[in-house]
């Protein structure tokens, strides 16, 4: 009860800044489902009569945010995240991101406090469902979407930008360590006609000056009605041991049937050198339809699927996901 009260403050304080301040712009997303498992029961579930169905509704997120204008150089934006944490709590609000945001020059803009991470937001947005399921890079924790640092975008030439960020690598929900070692990494992306390319390179050094390197490569398309992504991440060293390297490859796409409609799939294959790493290794996969039920409202019937390399069968899920965003 007393986080439902934290949670609607949180909405009040947001009401009340954006009617003092003309302004600002507030913003609210929520993810919520309902999933049931339809995965096959083993003979001996059946046999001792203990299959479960799993079956249940998820409020999985909710975002309120507030952005704020200064002058043409100057912005801010505040982002509450709330979902379950680790701890076991349904739902928890977090600072998720807190920065300032400066355009330096035409070409150039710093962002400085917690800033949404270059990691994997070309990859999510080339996804664009997110409400369904996180990217790849997100989905398996190789990175957090946010993060206490600093950023910065050049635009170098026409289509052409780089950037580079510096932060403190522990994500939005837990504080810097004891030992104080950053993350750091440097991206490029091109734009040319209907495709985007991305290559990023993230490192991380522990307090033995050993390095974990994570590079990423991501090409995604548009025309018309069809959209596709294809991503592959390398990480070397993971958790700091040089023979522990692991890839994740994700194909996705999707089709616009009409202006209600759309098609989507995809599909992630988790991977990792001489089977180190084999309990999380496999194939995850999604098929689904999505409509359009009105501006700011989505509905989509999906299947999720994960098939282990050490799993006789496979997990599949049926869901239903909706967004509402304003």
């Amino acid at each position: 009860m007393k986080k439902m009260k934290r949670i609607i403050l949180l909405c009040g304080v947001i009401f009340l800044t954006n009617q003092s301040f003309g302004q600002g712009v507030p913003s609210v997303k929520i993810f919520t489902n309902f999933n049931y498992d339809l995965s096959e029961a083993s003979d001996v579930q059946d046999l001792l009569g203990t299959r479960d169905d799993f079956k249940g509704f998820e409020i999985k997120r909710a975002y309120l945010g507030y952005s704020y204008n200064f002058d043409d150089r100057f912005s801010a934006k505040i982002t509450f995240d709330i979902g379950s944490n680790s701890s076991g709590s349904a739902y928890t609000a977090y600072l998720k991101i807190a920065s300032l945001n400066w355009k330096a020059t035409d070409n150039i803009s710093l962002n400085i406090g917690q800033i949404g991470t270059k990691n994997f937001n070309f990859m999510e947005k080339s996804w664009g469902l997110r409400y369904i399921e996180k990217s790849a890079m997100d989905k398996y924790k190789w990175a957090s979407a946010a993060d206490a640092g600093i950023s910065i975008d050049y635009d170098l030439l026409e289509g052409l930008s780089i950037d580079a960020q510096l932060i403190n690598g522990e994500g939005y929900k837990n504080m810097q360590d004891e030992l104080g070692l950053l993350r750091y990494g440097v991206g490029v992306t091109y734009k040319m006609n209907n495709f985007s390319v991305r290559i990023f390179r993230d490192i991380l050094n522990d307090d033995l000056d050993r390095k974990q390197n994570t590079t990423s490569a991501a090409v995604a398309y548009s025309s018309g009605n069809l959209n596709l992504g294809l991503e592959r991440n390398r990480m070397d060293n993971s958790d700091y041991y040089h023979v522990q390297n692991k890839e994740i490859t994700s194909f996705y796409g999707s089709y616009k049937l009409n202006n209600k409609y759309s098609v989507f799939g995809r599909m992630d294959n988790v991977s990792s050198d001489n089977d180190w790493n084999i309990d999380k290794d496999g194939t995850y996969a999604i098929g689904g339809i999505e409509r359009k039920m009105t501006e700011g409202i989505k509905l989509a019937i999906n299947i999720q699927s994960w098939k282990g390399l050490t799993n006789l069968d496979s997990d599949e899920t049926l869901f239903m996901n909706l967004e509402c965003k304003f």
